[in-house]
């Protein structure tokens, strides 16, 4: 019993002085522990940035869809409603730019792709009238068939990730073949993924569910793997909230979900500690 109570005490003293240590020195030591502890234990990955934006206020409509263009340090949002802005542009650090009520009719989704020498936003209208260039799947339950593909992303290695929604999966394509390359079941027994995005540095998705007002963190696989789905954390939003879609920032790792509920957008920072390679 007495060795006991002696490693009890020197495993106390240890933790003291990495403490210590890491306040007064800046040593990683405690940091990195601590990250090791909170896998363990699937603590919170991200906090709310409760700042984020200055002037909430703008969100006048039914916000469905946000996207951001890293390069330029703007967050577009897209929402709904009758003789309001349907696009709205603010600052990553949440400052009002400018805003629009033109060629959209009713945006579901948008997607900004930047380049040193031009800016360009993609806006799904589902008001407007389309033509179809490409078409892969159909509607049913099997591989390659789909219930309602609500969200697409893809990956460093070149795999197009689906969210399949009505059939609580994600499924995985190569992106210029189209060959089926697997799914994701074991995830979203209750409800099935609304929007999925990897983290800036490949290890992980964010996975948005719709009616639960929920927001997972999911384990991405190897390369040349699909794997099994492994949720590390999880993030659980206010009742009625709504996440519909979500953009992960590619320098900073920020997420910012459009919470068709709420009415609102906003913004999770995470948190270096837990995740070290974000903003490096």
């Amino acid at each position: 019993m007495a060795r006991f109570w002696v490693c009890v005490a020197g495993a106390g003293f240890f933790l003291a002085f990495l403490v210590l240590h890491s306040r007064f020195c800046g040593s990683p030591v405690l940091r990195n522990f601590t990250f090791a502890v909170s896998w363990r234990t699937e603590k919170i990955l991200y906090r709310l940035d409760v700042g984020w934006p200055k002037h909430p206020e703008y969100f006048t409509g039914t916000t469905f869809c946000v996207s951001v263009d890293s390069l330029n340090g703007l967050v577009y949002i897209g929402q709904r409603g009758d003789n309001i802005p349907k696009i709205l542009v603010f600052t990553e650090d949440g400052y009002f730019l400018r805003a629009w009520n033109y060629t959209v009719d009713t945006p579901h989704g948008i997607f900004a792709a930047s380049t040193l020498y031009e800016q360009s936003v993609w806006i799904t209208d589902v008001g407007s009238d389309f033509m179809i260039l490409w078409l892969h799947g159909e509607n049913g339950t099997g591989p390659a068939e789909f219930n309602i593909p609500h969200s697409v992303t893809l990956d460093s290695a070149g795999r197009v990730w689906v969210a399949d929604r009505g059939n609580k999966r994600i499924q995985v394509f190569d992106k210029d073949t189209g060959e089926w390359l697997g799914a994701w079941n074991n995830c979203f027994t209750e409800e099935g993924p609304s929007s999925v995005r990897f983290t800036p540095d490949g290890k992980y998705l964010i996975v948005a569910q719709l009616n639960l007002s929920r927001l997972s963190v999911v384990a991405a696989p190897p390369v040349g793997s699909i794997g099994e789905c492994s949720v590390i954390s999880t993030i659980q939003l206010a009742d009625q909230v709504l996440p519909h879609l979500l953009e992960v920032d590619r320098k900073t790792g920020a997420v910012y979900v459009a919470e068709i509920g709420a009415k609102q957008v906003q913004k999770y920072i995470p948190l270096n500690s837990y995740v070290p390679s974000f903003g490096s």
